[in-house]
């Protein structure tokens, strides 16, 4: 009998047979990202290039400090992207930015009202230019 048989695992230690029978019972969990082969509920993929826009870069840069001063993992920063409610209506960076902001007042590194006063801030000081 094979190492991968029915109901041996793998040489990693994985469990083919089971796997393939919670994917058959339907008990692997989908996220909101896993669109995979349902194209026609989504329609086409738009891969037409934009000019990146400063608030986008901004959101970019957040996210980098968050994670070079240690205040997020790859793994927080996904869960807090599926977690957003809106995740269909957003754009790539409104994704990015969101759950930064959910995972900056999570951890009580700021409040949701210091944010909201500094994007104020920050649109006067952009109107102003």
């Amino acid at each position: 009998m094979s190492a991968t048989g029915p109901g041996r695992s793998n040489p990693e230690g994985y469990n083919l047979q089971r796997y393939k029978s919670y994917r058959e019972y339907g008990q692997i969990m989908k996220k909101v990202h896993d669109v995979g082969g349902r194209g026609e509920e989504f329609g086409p993929i738009d891969r037409s290039d934009h000019e990146v826009e400063d608030w986008e870069h901004l959101a970019d840069a957040v996210n980098y400090v968050l994670n070079a001063k240690g205040h997020k993992t790859t793994d927080e920063m996904r869960r807090a992207i599926e977690s957003l409610d809106e995740y269909r209506e957003m754009s790539y960076y409104e994704r990015w930015a969101a759950a930064a902001e959910l995972l900056v007042v999570e951890k009580g590194l700021l409040t949701k009202e210091e944010i909201d006063a500094r994007a104020a801030e920050l649109e006067r000081r952009w109107g102003e230019a």
